[in-house]
């Protein structure tokens, strides 16, 4: 049975996030744009396997057995043709609880932690938060589309970095890093010394003729120093049931991580989590290719409108991922004034660019993985206020 993308699922009242969260505020005629989470429902066999279990009615301790260590080996084999170990995958329920406990437990007070700006929010909050020294490196923006500034990025690790936090694909710009500039960039790092981490949870939408390569799959030396951090949350919607994976080749990187989990009291997945992951990796192919072909239309009709409609905004040709990063500046440039018009006038929730940096005033993030209706109706809205306005 193929899922109705089109079909608009209220999530008011179900202790969303990103609709609840912002009702509090606005009501709930709010359009929400924001969270990168998806408006579109989850594969219906997966529904069905969550349904079978729910209906077990004893929600004991669980723990990941054979078949759902094959089901992550299997699909990093299918999709990506790489072939990884059973030992170097560590369950832990979040990617972000992931970075923060490496960033607690590997490196110390103080020592700098480095991310290409912008970032996502969560990540950086995560250095700061634990009392590391947070490096940002912005990446250049060169005609529509954002590059790695290499000899910046050279020039922070040699004042000392420790880690790198790197996002591929790159969230918020939608980046897919090359493997030429992966390797460049782990150059770097084993030059430097710095412990590469790597958030891949956007990895199952690429557009296009780009192609997401695993930095640690490109050689021996980059496989010792990465702990790559995937998850099937984004890309099958189940944020909420706490699934991330963490791959750890190096023997002596993973048990210290390992270590780190049983120090913080993390054990046992969630009672939905492990057959979640293993419907997800093993019986929904054919959903995944249609979701991403309805979110690669509404990428392409969300372009055509703002041609149209919104011709001070420039997107950033998307490579990867369901955010689209829009540069509003030749708009405003005054996030106060971007914010009145669309959350506070428009009623459209959309996350705004200095959360990703202070640099990033005038820039917005819009999340298209919603229902055509939902997104067409949101972008209308802004229109008008962009009409009112010029």
């Amino acid at each position: 049975m193929k899922t109705n993308f089109d079909k608009i699922v209220n999530r008011f009242h179900t202790n969303s996030a990103k609709w609840d969260g912002i009702a509090m505020d606005y009501g709930e005629d709010v359009i929400a744009l924001s969270v990168a989470d998806m408006d579109l429902q989850a594969p219906p066999v997966l529904i069905n396997k969550m349904v079978e279990m729910a209906e077990h009615g004893i929600y004991g301790y669980t723990d990941p057995f054979p078949p759902y260590y094959e089901a992550i080996l299997n699909w990093f084999k299918r999709m990506y043709d790489w072939e990884i170990q059973r030992e170097w995958v560590v369950f832990c329920p979040r990617i972000v609880q992931a970075v923060s406990l490496i960033i607690q437990n590997f490196i110390r007070e103080g020592e700098k932690v480095l991310v290409h700006t912008p970032s996502y929010m969560p990540i950086t909050n995560a250095v700061t938060v634990n009392n590391r020294t947070l490096v940002e490196s912005p990446l250049l923006l060169k005609n529509g589309r954002y590059e790695i500034d290499f000899e910046d990025t050279e020039k922070k690790m040699q004042e000392g970095v420790k880690i790198l936090l790197l996002c591929s694909p790159h969230n918020p710009t939608g980046r897919v890093w090359t493997k030429e500039e992966l390797l460049r960039l782990g150059e770097l790092c084993v030059k430097y010394h710095v412990l590469l981490v790597s958030d891949d949870i956007h990895a199952d939408f690429i557009h296009g003729d780009h192609t997401h390569t695993f930095i640690a799959s490109l050689s021996e030396q980059l496989k010792e120093i990465s702990i790559i951090c995937t998850s099937p949350a984004k890309t099958f919607n189940l944020a909420s049931l706490e699934i991330a994976n963490i791959i750890i080749p190096n023997e002596k990187l993973r048990t210290k991580f390992k270590e780190t989990m049983i120090q913080a009291g993390i054990h046992n997945p969630t009672f939905f989590a492990v057959p979640a992951l293993e419907v997800a990796y093993t019986a929904c192919d054919d959903w995944l290719l249609d979701v991403k072909a309805y979110i690669q239309d509404n990428i392409a009709f969300t372009k055509a409108f703002c041609r149209s409609y919104l011709p001070e905004i420039q997107i950033i040709e998307p490579e990867g991922t369901f955010l689209l990063w829009m540069d509003c500046r030749n708009w405003s440039a005054r996030e106060t004034e971007l914010k009145r018009l669309i959350l506070e006038e428009a009623k459209v929730s959309i996350s705004f660019g200095t959360s990703f940096g202070l640099a990033y005033e005038g820039f917005i993030r819009v999340n298209v993985a919603t229902s055509r209706e939902l997104l067409e109706e949101g972008l209308r809205r802004i229109a008008h206020m962009y009409k009112l306005n010029n």
